[in-house]
C-alpha cells in the first residue's frame, strides 16, 4: 500500500529503528555523537510538560548532532532522572531562596511567558541548571568512547541483514516511488 508521496506505508514505521541503527553505525562523527549524548542527558533530566523541556527538545532536534543517540539518551535519562530529583530539588530550592536572586526571580516570573517555564518549581530549576552544568563534562568524557567504540559497533551491525535493510529502507522507499 502506497502513501501520497509514493512510498510504502511500512517504511515510516521503520524510521525510529533506522534512527537507532544510524546512531550506532558511525554515520556521524564522534563529536556529533558525544554532543547528542550530552544534550540528551540535559533534556532527559528536566521534568517534561513545561516550556523549558520543549525548548531544550527543540534545540536537540534542530542541532547538527546525532539525533538517534540524543533521543535514546533522553529516553533513558528520563527514567533514571527520577532518582536524581531529591538532589535537583535541593539545588532548585537553594537558588529560589537565595536572597540575592529573589528580586531576579520576582521580575522574571512577572514576565508573560515565564509561568510556562515552571522555574518556580524547585525540581525543574535544579534539573535545568544541573543539565546545563553537565553538558560540557559529559561531552568531553564521552567523545573518546565514541571515537574508540563506534567503528567496532558499526562493523558488527553491518553483519546483520536487518540493520542493512534499515540503512537502505528510506532509499528503497524512494526507489519504489519512481516505478
Amino acid at each position: 500500500m502506497r502513501e501520497a508521496d509514493g512510498t510504502f506505508m511500512g517504511f515510516h514505521l521503520l524510521r525510529p529503528f533506522r534512527f537507532f541503527a544510524q546512531a550506532l553505525s558511525g554515520e556521524s562523527t564522534s563529536k556529533q555523537m558525544a554532543m547528542g549524548f550530552a544534550l540528551g542527558l540535559a533534556v532527559g533530566l528536566i521534568p517534561k510538560g513545561n516550556l523549558i523541556a520543549i525548548a531544550m527538545m527543540m534545540v536537540l532536534c534542530a542541532s547538527r548532532i546525532n539525533l538517534g543517540i540524543g533521543l535514546l539518551t533522553v529516553f533513558a535519562v528520563s527514567w533514571v532522572g527520577v532518582f536524581v530529583d531529591p538532589l535537583t530539588h535541593r539545588l532548585g530550592a537553594w537558588l529560589l531562596a537565595n536572597e540575592t536572586l529573589v528580586p531576579f526571580w520576582t521580575r522574571f516570573y512577572d514576565m508573560p511567558i515565564a509561568p510556562w517555564t515552571s522555574f518556580n518549581n524547585t525540581v525543574v530549576l535544579g534539573s535545568f541548571v544541573t543539565g546545563l552544568l553537565l553538558i560540557y563534562p559529559v561531552y568531553r568524557f564521552s567523545e573518546p568512547g565514541f571515537v574508540k567504540y563506534s567503528p567496532a559497533i558499526a562493523e558488527r551491525l553491518a553483519k546483520f541483514r536487518f540493520v542493512r535493510f534499515l540503512w537502505g529502507a528510506e532509499w528503497a522507499g524512494k526507489l519504489g516511488s519512481t516505478s
